[in-house]
């Protein structure tokens, strides 16, 4: 029916048009969204709190605000790596491997723009599993860890590791534990998990 009202006239059809407003033709592939855009589009859709942060005092202030607004001011902090922990030294935070602490604190391997999801490794949660580590996540990453696939995530762990590949290789993808899940989410464990990404580009 639309088409037979396009054809006689009726129906107007719509222009599809870049964002420069250049009209593009409907053979042509649409323009991709850049990776960033694309990426916290498809984060918020999984259920992810974002924050964007443009510097390193920015990025204090941000997870100061997380601390304040879930009352974690004075609480334990599963976190792995002494670097992350060192930069939040002068907070009253505890920092141990206590798997009944308040929420996980770490960094990630990359972000995957095209599913939203955060590509993370044994060099971040060690021998535990996802199911393992607490429900709430305080993730730092950086805009450049921005990347569009998991294959390129693999790709580049493979070549950044040469041959000390991390193992336990896995994605967080699934931030809202009453979401609907779906077939491609069958399996995850639900993670409250703030992001806070430090522009270094």
């Amino acid at each position: 029916m639309n088409f037979l009202k396009r054809l006689l006239g009726i129906e107007p059809v719509k222009e599809v048009t870049d964002e420069y407003g250049n009209e593009i033709g409907k053979f042509m592939p649409r323009p991709e969204k850049p990776v960033d855009e694309e990426f916290m589009l498809n984060f918020k859709k999984n259920g992810g709190k974002f924050l964007y942060c443009e510097n390193v005092n920015e990025l204090r202030l941000n997870f100061s605000e997380i601390l304040k607004e879930n009352n974690w001011t004075n609480c334990e902090v599963y976190c792995s790596k002494p670097s992350i922990s060192e930069d939040f030294e002068h907070t009253q935070l505890t920092f141990n491997k206590n798997l009944e602490a308040c929420f996980f604190l770490s960094d990630c391997e990359f972000l995957i723009s095209n599913t939203g999801a955060i590509l993370v490794s044994s060099s971040q949660m060690g021998d535990k599993k996802l199911v393992d580590l607490p429900l709430n996540f305080i993730i730092i990453a950086k805009t450049s860890q921005l990347i569009k696939t998991i294959g390129e995530g693999l790709q580049r762990i493979n070549k950044n590791h040469d041959r000390n590949l991390p193992t336990n290789i896995t994605t967080i993808k699934t931030f809202d534990e009453n979401k609907d899940s779906d077939f491609m989410s069958y399996g995850s464990t639900p993670k409250n998990l703030y992001l806070l990404l430090l522009e270094d580009l």
